[in-house]
């Protein structure tokens, strides 16, 4: 069990369970296979084993419990005739947490792993998967009286789902502690937004490791107090702290940003946009699966695992020479292969993609895209966001609609889309490894195929620049040199920092009409379905660069939204992350 050898674990349990040493199933799992387990989470604690271990070790552990099932199963009916009023017997747990993704996320590699690391200290988990709506969640904590809940999340409108549990949870009285983790969560978050709203512990966890700590403390009767005390006053410090450098930040007005705009020349032939090869929208499906597979980044893989190399060994492929972390970053890749060739050998994913590219032009900061090249009608309307936090220097305040051409500048220009995915195919693949209890292959399968669609991503980017809109048609980049972006042009994604707000997903929904031509869906809080999905704007202009609106002031908010025809209040929900004042 501590060294993850699957192989003969069912035959050497049920030697275990004739062998006369035990009298019940239970004390198989209660002794040796705990006592394996908590070497396994000592180990793991203490930086000698590392995260692809530890869920090899726990699969190893399931298999065994799934042998015992059935004769615990016998064992509980037996008894239920003898004594029909006994109480169940049930088995002891370091503590019990529901955990869930959050109502419109889709993302669950993260809370996957704290599953299986909380399960390998002795943890009961309760994960009720992706899409969980707050009713549930409470509910499911009351009924399997949780000790703690953990919510996850990817997208930023998730932030606010998880506010919403958190009143929730203050108006129900459940005062269990709420741990708080994922991509675009943070400490400074989960202080100035969570804990206002909430007077029961909220704690934010970092990564899989740091849960079982932070459980374990939360479980340890005679020191919770102190430890649920020390948590409280530093997020004071930090709430007091982000108020007072939101005082302290200076920005500009609206108006005043937008007379420092980046203003670019586009009559200059370095910044005469190039009139595609192809205009309208197309499907892709035919992409050959080694191409997709070699343009594959590793260092997020390997991020996702928790395997980090020390400089000079850091990152892929200097990550295998690192004396601490090589040799399981290389059995890790060496099964990432494996698996790779069985989705291949199977055709277990479907690898598909649309693009478009369009006539448009900016006007102020909106971008307007033309039903045709006569660009008389606009079918669709970008808007977009412009820097206002005040700069030392003299650079511009930037928009994405300044790398577009005026519409009254008379040069006709063009913006592209895109949305990929490569995971349909994926559920089946994970229930395949879900009925073989193998959690190391249900995080693998996911871990890659979020990694073929960041490569389907580079790979049409590429295609896109050198043939179908071909204004870099003589490009020949690395792959390394591809994945430091060394190309002209960017391919920003609503929801991030070019673009905070992912409601502008919907445009591109509609004008390319993604869900009827590749089934790729938006969840309510504009998530992509399935999860390993990426979508992005195309912007093909040498001028174009990638940066970070960060901040943004009440006038901008009121603006936009009176642009966007949409109510204040909406547009601060799905912005909130955004505003330099509390709504």
């Amino acid at each position: 069990l501590v060294k993850g050898i699957d192989e003969f674990i069912t035959k050497d349990t049920e030697e275990c369970r004739v062998s006369g040493m035990y009298e019940r199933p239970l004390n198989i799992i209660e002794g040796p296979l705990m006592s394996g387990m908590n070497t396994v989470g000592d180990l793991f604690g203490a930086g000698k084993m590392f995260l692809p271990q530890v869920i090899k070790s726990a699969r190893v552990m399931k298999k065994a419990v799934a042998h015992l099932i059935p004769f615990m199963e016998e064992e509980k009916r037996l008894a239920a005739l003898e004594n029909p009023d006994a109480e169940a017997d049930e088995s002891s747990h370091a503590g019990v947490m529901v955990l869930a993704t959050v109502k419109g996320d889709v993302h669950d590699i993260g809370k996957n792993i704290v599953a299986v690391v909380l399960g390998c200290n002795n943890f009961k988990v309760i994960d009720l998967g992706v899409m969980v709506p707050y009713d549930k969640i409470l509910d499911a904590a009351v009924e399997h009286k949780a000790d703690m809940i953990g919510l996850s999340g990817l997208i930023t409108p998730s932030l606010d789902e998880m506010v919403t549990v958190a009143k929730k949870m203050e108006e129900r009285n459940i005062k269990l502690p709420l741990l708080i983790g994922g991509a675009t969560t943070s400490k400074m978050h989960t202080a100035v937004k969570l804990t206002p709203q909430y007077s029961g512990p909220i704690i934010y966890v970092l990564d899989a490791s740091r849960s079982v700590p932070v459980c374990q403390s939360l479980m340890d009767k005679e020191n919770v107090g102190d430890f649920v005390q020390d948590i409280k006053d530093q997020y004071t410090e930090l709430r007091e702290e982000f108020y007072t450098n939101l005082e302290d930040r200076k920005y500009l007005t609206l108006e005043e940003a937008r007379k420092k705009a980046c203003v670019l020349d586009f009559t200059l032939p370095e910044n005469t946009p190039y009139t595609p090869n192809f205009i309208g929208t197309k499907v892709i499906d035919d992409f050959e699966f080694d191409d997709i597979e070699k343009a594959i980044d590793w260092n997020p893989f390997f991020q996702t695992w928790q395997l980090r190399g020390r400089y000079p060994n850091r990152g892929y492929p200097k990550i295998f020479n690192d004396e601490t972390v090589g040799e399981e970053a290389k059995k890790l890749f060496d099964d990432a292969q494996k698996m790779l060739a069985q989705f291949k050998e199977k055709k277990s994913l479907k690898l598909v993609a649309i693009l478009g590219i369009y006539p448009a032009n900016s006007e102020g900061d909106d971008i307007l895209v033309y039903k045709d090249d006569e660009r008389t009608e606009v079918s669709h309307t970008f808007y977009t966001l412009r820097q206002q936090a005040e700069k030392e220097s003299d650079d511009p305040y930037m928009a994405l609609s300044d790398f577009i051409a005026p519409a009254s500048s008379g040069v006709k220009d063009y913006l592209g889309m895109f949305a990929c995915s490569s995971g349909f195919g994926l559920e089946d693949v994970i229930e395949e490894c879900r009925a073989n209890h193998d959690d190391y292959g249900i995080i693998m399968a996911e871990a890659l195929a979020d990694r073929l669609a960041e490569s389907i991503a580079e790979i049409l980017h590429q295609r896109v620049r050198k043939d179908l809109w071909g204004y870099a048609s003589d490009e020949s980049l690395s792959l390394d040199d591809l994945l430091k972006v060394k190309y002209h042009g960017i391919r920003p994604a609503p929801g991030y920092p070019s673009q905070p707000d992912h409601t502008e997903k919907l445009a591109m929904w509609d004008i390319m009409q993604v869900e009827a031509k590749t089934n790729v869906k938006l969840t309510e809080s504009l998530a992509m379905l399935p999860a390993a999905s990426v979508s992005g704007l195309y912007f093909g202009g040498k001028g174009s660069q990638y940066f970070s609106v960060g901040k943004i002031c009440k006038d901008q908010l009121s603006d936009y939204a009176v642009r966007k025809k949409m109510d204040i209040k909406e547009c601060e929900k799905w912005l909130s992350h955004s505003l330099n004042y509390e709504p």
